[in-house]
Parts: structure tokens; sequence; C-alpha cells
């Protein structure tokens, strides 16, 4: 009899142990997970935007040593009268790039406030070099898409002088924008698709389109305006 009753009490002693550990047993924690942020596809994901380098133009004083096809003894404007401004332009690839012009000494202002409003408005240019790169060949600059400035030479089919030669002319663009005879041919087989105006196209020049004005504002003709032959990559102060 004691036996069973010791018997008993054990069993009720340990279920009573075991309800007590049960209470006694923490609740589990909530499971939260902390905010995530920046996940792929959401507006925090992508980085702020940054803002392209500010337009600069920096004028110098050119080495003899810099021009050594396109300038020589003879031509009509000397090379120290002439200047090199170091500036920034939009490229085809939607990138800022810098680029070198050499130009008469009082037509840098000019260059400088007509180039500062293309890169503004992010007017492409394929390229900018000084014509030497090219050992002062037109038609090689030409056929590279090279936008240049001063070159001591004359005027196409004509003994005077082009205004190239006093620094006073520039070529944008030359293959969007060629040079085109009175019966609509062009030298630069790679240009022959944009013989015609008006026409769409990165980096085109076209009549009354905000290049030229940029280019009229500062007193620049341009030779897409020209009777008979069209000269579309050329600006000049004055004409010519």
């Amino acid at each position: 009899m004691k036996r069973a009753a010791a018997i008993t009490f054990v069993v009720l002693a340990s279920v009573s142990c075991g309800a007590a550990e049960q209470v006694a047993a923490p609740a589990p924690e909530p499971t939260t997970s902390a905010p995530v942020y920046n996940k792929p596809g959401s507006p925090t994901a992508a980085p702020s935007p940054t803002a392209p380098p500010a337009f600069s133009a920096k004028v110098s004083k050119v080495a003899r040593d810099r021009l050594p096809y396109s300038w020589r003894p003879g031509c009509p404007v000397h090379y120290q009268d002439l200047r090199l401004i170091t500036l920034s332009y939009w490229g085809f690839d939607g990138k800022p790039h810098t680029g070198e012009l050499v130009v008469r000494k009082t037509v840098t202002d000019d260059m400088v406030t007509v180039f500062k409003k293309l890169y503004a408005w992010r007017w492409p240019v394929k390229q900018m070099k000084l014509v030497d790169a090219y050992k002062a060949d037109d038609f090689d600059s030409i056929e590279a898409n090279n936008t240049s400035a001063f070159n001591c030479r004359r005027a196409t089919g004509s003994s005077s002088w082009s205004n190239h030669a006093y620094g006073e002319a520039i070529d944008i663009n030359p293959r969007e924008n060629p040079y085109v005879t009175a019966s609509g041919s062009t030298a630069h087989e790679n240009a022959k698709k944009f013989t015609k105006r008006p026409m769409k196209g990165k980096g085109v020049i076209n009549p009354g389109d905000k290049v030229v004005k940029a280019f009229s504002q500062v007193g620049w003709e341009w030779g897409g305006y020209w009777s008979g032959a069209k000269d579309y990559q050329h600006f000049s102060k004055g004409g010519g």
C-alpha cells in the first residue's frame, strides 16, 4: 500500500513538474524583418545622377611646333596672332570631351560663346583636333569627320586665301555637313547621304536651326546659305 502511494506521488510530481516547465518556457519572439532598401528595381536602388562637368574653355598662345603643317611663312596671318582654344564639347557618344581649335585672337570670344551654347544643348560634335593631326590635309580631315578651324590654305576652287587661312572660319562635322557642288555632288563618299537639306540626323546643321542662329548672333555666316555650291560645315566671320 505504501509502495502504491509512493508510485502515485511520483507520477503526480512528474505531471506537476512538466506543467511548470511548460508555463516557464518563454514564448517565441515574433520574427520581424528589418526593412530592406535599395532592392533592384526600387527607386532608391538607382544612384543619384551625377551632373556633367561644367563647360570650360582655355585660350592660350600657340607654340610654333603645334602648327607644323597648317602654318608657314607667307600665310596671311602670323602664328603669333593665332590662339589655341581648349574647350568642352559633347561627343556623338553622348559624353563630354575636350577638343582643340586654333583661331585668330580677335575671334576667340566668338568661339567660346557659341561652343558654350552647343555644350549646354548637348549638341554633338564627332571630334575636334587641330588639322595638323592630318598634316593640314583638308580632305583627310574631312574624311575623318574632324571639326577644325585654322588652316593656311586657299579657298575651294579658288586662288584666293580661304577664311580658314585667317583663322576666322570653322568646319563642323564635315561628314554630316558636306561641301556640295551646284550640281548636288560631294567629293566624299561617306557624306553622300547628307547632301540634302533640311534633314534629320546627329550633328546635322539645317537652315535656321539653333546652331546657325548661335553663329549669326556673333557675326558669323553659314556656308549653307551660299548660292550655287553649299558648304554646310562652314561658318566664317563675315562670310567667305
